[in-house]
Formats: structure tokens, C-alpha cells, sequence
């Protein structure tokens, strides 16, 4: 396979550093929302998932898609392979790992505490439900941004990387 020369390699990093803004920066908005709702007021309360979910639809969504593809391109098309070096095999299953949580768990609970909003209205903010959907969606946006700073932090530190071994001249 054709593999991605130099200045390919430039432009793919920029991207995937944009991508990775797009949807850390999304997931911090939507936990610093979640964070300040007020359930004594409905208005306050609906509008503030309302813009959750325009988060989550418009820009973690945009950045975790794409944060896959420049993965399978990086893997694919560079040298750098998906398992080739252990720390990129990690981020790469943490990222998956992540992306799972995200699809199954967290955009599963907003929507339906969406749709409880919209049916039964400030009945909602006090149904069990609803309550325990926020609380569950609010330890898993916790685990995305402890895991999106640690695919960051051996992102930068490389850890697990094969050692040079020196041959000694007798």
C-alpha cells in the first residue's frame, strides 16, 4: 500500500489536531452545560440539553468521526501502523473504547432524557428516570475527558517504546 509522504504526514497531523479540538472542546462544553443545569426550572433545563444535544450532533460527533478516519488513515497509509509501536495501539483501543461509550451510553441517555423533556415537562425533572439518566451521562462524559487527557498525555510521552539497544564493540 502507498504510504503518505512528508508533507502528506504535515497536513494529516493538522487535521487530526483540529478533529481532536473539535471533539474534546465539545465534550467539555456539553460537561460544563451538564454541570450548571438547574432542575427547579423547566425552561432552563430543556434549553440546556437542547444545546447538549446540538453539541453532541454538531460538533463531538463531526470530531469523533473524523478523529476515526485520520486514525485508519494514519494506520493504513503511514509508517506508524495501528499496532506497531505499543502506545499507539492503546490510543487507538482507548479511542474505540471511548467513541463505544459515547454512542451507547452517553448520546443514549441524553436522547431520552430529551424526549422525557419534551413529553412530560417539568414532570420530567423530578421523574427517577430522568434523574439517574443525567447522573449515569455525567460519570461517563467524566471518563471521556479523564480518557482524552490520558491519550494525550502518551500521545506527547510515548511511553512502551522499544529501547535502542547498542551493540558494545569488544
Amino acid at each position: 500500500m502507498k504510504k503518505i509522504g512528508p508533507k502528506g504526514m504535515k497536513w494529516l497531523k493538522i487535521i487530526h489536531v483540529f478533529l481532536v479540538v473539535l471533539f474534546f472542546g465539545g465534550i467539555l462544553s456539553s460537561l460544563a452545560l451538564n454541570l450548571h443545569l438547574d432542575f427547579t426550572k423547566f425552561d432552563e433545563s430543556y434549553l440546556g440539553y437542547k444545546n447538549i444535544v446540538i453539541i453532541s450532533d454538531n460538533i463531538v460527533r463531526w470530531g469523533a468521526i473524523g478523529t476515526l478516519l485520520i486514525g485508519l488513515i494514519y494506520g493504513f497509509f503511514t509508517n506508524w501502523g495501528f499496532f506497531k509501536h505499543r502506545w499507539v495501539g492503546v490510543k487507538f483501543v482507548l479511542y474505540i473504547i471511548q467513541t463505544i461509550v459515547g454512542i451507547f451510553i452517553i448520546d443514549k441517555l441524553m436522547v431520552t432524557n430529551m424526549e422525557l423533556l419534551e413529553t412530560q415537562r417539568e414532570l420530567a425533572l423530578t421523574n427517577p428516570e430522568f434523574i439517574q439518566n443525567h447522573i449515569i451521562r455525567q460519570y461517563a462524559v467524566y471518563f471521556q475527558v479523564v480518557v482524552t487527557i490520558f491519550i494525550f498525555i502518551i500521545s506527547f510521552i510515548k511511553p512502551w517504546r522499544k529501547k535502542k539497544v547498542t551493540q558494545i564493540k569488544s
